[in-house]
């Protein structure tokens, strides 16, 4: 038998071991695995690939066509019409402004109490854990109607600044679990040689330990970019009285009639409302992965 031969056969011989039974019976909890992850994934994805396609139906078809996610013909005109006639070019503008402003604020406030809580050693600071921890149980609801008396009693209720200050003023208690997990994992010797060299502690947090956790600041910028760009009942507090203040959530309403709801024109508003968070998570995917597991590490 040639060179050749002894190839060929060897490879013949790979390729039937390769479907072998043992083989395939090895591999087949991994098969049941994927193929439940994927099934799980379709249904998982199927609400919002429906509703955009939804969103490119007329009114009769969304409910004529039951499951299908194509169109018969794309009506594009439901995107303008949610855009100009409903004014979510204004609620978009609202909700920005609110959002960002809104992370900004939350991020660096856990930032700060995470790093005071994992660094520092104060009077009471089991105490402080122990309220943060509990307030994880207390329902967001039964935080509304004492957050609208004192934003009335300091005349902030009809404004974005009232509402920026009520969806930044929360506990946010995982996000500072989150910098206090990831804070506490790094060398005291960082903070120790920043003294040495004469920074102070807003120096040392600001330039040397807030860096450090860009993770953790993409892992909370995301989760709080997600809750308060959906955020509905205090947004919708805050501009009951102020229409033009409403952010895309509180919006939506404006395709709600007494007597009908225009399913087609909330599902495009509703696509046009997701878009800026898909495309943010896309950018922060990575980051937000790397601080989920680091804080589960730590």
């Amino acid at each position: 038998m040639s060179v050749a031969d002894e190839v060929l056969s060897a490879r013949r011989g790979a390729g039937n071991n390769r479907w072998s039974t043992a083989r395939l019976l090895r591999r087949l909890p991994w098969w049941i695995a994927a193929a439940v992850i994927g099934i799980g994934g379709l249904l998982w994805i199927y609400p919002f690939l429906w509703m955009v396609g939804a969103s490119l139906k007329n009114p009769l078809e969304v409910f004529t066509a039951g499951l299908s996610l194509l169109p018969e013909k794309a009506e594009w005109s439901n995107y303008s019409r949610a855009w100009s006639d409903a004014g979510f070019g204004k609620y978009l503008i609202n909700t920005v402004i609110v959002t960002v402003t809104t992370v900004i604020l939350v991020v660096l406030r856990c930032a700060m109490a995470g790093y005071v809580l994992a660094r520092q050693t104060f009077f009471g600071r089991k105490v402080v854990m122990v309220v943060l921890i509990a307030t994880l149980f207390v329902p967001t609801g039964y935080t509304i109607i004492p957050v609208v008396e004192i934003s009335e009693q300091l005349g902030l209720l009809n404004s974005l600044t009232g509402m920026v200050l009520a969806l930044s003023g929360g506990a946010h208690v995982a996000s500072i679990l989150l910098y206090l997990g990831y804070f506490r994992q790094l060398p005291r010797e960082l903070e120790e040689s920043a003294v040495i060299d004469g920074a102070g502690f807003f120096n040392i947090f600001a330039r040397i330990m807030l860096p450090l956790a860009n993770p953790v600041t993409a892992t909370v910028t995301l989760l709080t970019f997600l809750g308060t760009w959906n955020a509905f009942f205090l947004p919708l507090v805050f501009s009951f009285s102020r229409p033009d203040l409403r952010t895309l959530s509180v919006g939506m309403l404006a395709f709600v009639g007494e007597n009908s709801t225009d399913w087609s024109g909330m599902a495009a508003a509703a696509s046009i409302s997701l878009l800026p968070v898909v495309v943010l998570f896309i950018l922060l995917q990575r980051y937000f992965v790397e601080g989920i597991a680091g804080a589960v590490k730590s």
